[in-house]
């Protein structure tokens, strides 16, 4: 059986994706993959995702340079997330959310609100340009 065979994509043909920072274990980032995108990863060792805005694959970092290097990639128990180890690039300390912070689950909750509480690392206009 083909490895790819084994994961439970859904009804459009996609799987969730976690990208979490392997040296700290920050979540990053969620994102869908189609079967093709999942076989680039693991072909290249960085992230390709599904845009199901753009309804087309999407190399991470294509447009702004912040390429995610994949380590591993794992399948949850029901095979029906995937998880992917990265080391984000492009920038120190790696931007993975186009707000240009570190990770994009930037919102807390907190007394009724949502409260942005990590930086931005850099100005979104000076990395899409």
């Amino acid at each position: 059986m083909n490895w790819l065979d084994e994961v439970r994509w859904d009804e459009n043909g996609l799987v969730p994706v976690i990208a979490q920072e392997d040296h700290t274990g920050d979540v990053l980032m969620f994102a869908w993959m189609n079967r093709e995108a999942l076989a680039l990863t693991a072909e290249r060792g960085e992230a390709v995702y599904w845009s199901r805005s753009r309804q087309r694959l999407w190399h991470k970092g294509e447009e702004s340079g912040h390429i995610q290097k994949v380590h591993q990639i794992r399948l949850d128990c029901d095979n029906d997330v995937v998880l992917l180890r990265v080391t984000q690039l492009g920038h120190e300390p790696g931007i993975a959310c186009h707000t240009g912070r570190h990770s994009c689950f930037f919102y807390k909750y907190h007394n009724g609100a949502w409260e942005p509480v990590d930086p931005v690392l850099k100005n979104p206009e000076q990395i899409y340009k």
